[in-house]
């Protein structure tokens, strides 16, 4: 099994080729939204070459879940997320660290759970 090391290093060579970052800017707190640029459609090529490198496969929504936002999950309400979105966020996603979106609970704050070390976690968790 590799070490936390060694899966940060592999998932780094995969953002830089999924989203055309330089090596330096893959830090474990970026965001792939806001730091490295990361939009909806990179995340099913930056899925295939995760599944390539590690040989494992991550079934639809489940390392970048769907829906939460919708208007008729329940999970948001006057352009916040609830306590039950934060514990279906809790749920889905057991890899992120939900924390700082409970202290502010901003819809437009989701995308920050989507954070380089969220992904190691996961990986590592899969492997």
């Amino acid at each position: 099994m590799p070490s936390q090391a060694e899966i940060f290093d592999s998932v780094r060579e995969v953002l830089v080729d999924a989203l055309g970052v330089d090596d330096d800017e893959v830090t474990p707190e970026a965001t792939l939204i806001g730091d490295l640029g990361a939009e909806s459609i990179d995340f099913l090529d930056i899925v295939f070459r995760l599944e390539k490198a590690f040989d494992i496969k991550i079934p639809r929504g489940e390392l970048f879940p769907e829906n939460l936002t919708a208007a008729d999950s329940g999970f948001i309400l006057d352009g916040k997320v609830t306590e039950a979105g934060l514990n279906e966020l809790r749920t889905r996603m057991p890899h992120a660290d939900v924390s700082k979106l409970a202290a502010n609970p901003k819809v437009e704050n989701i995308s920050d759970l989507f954070t380089v070390d969220m992904i190691c976690k996961f990986v590592g968790a899969r492997i």
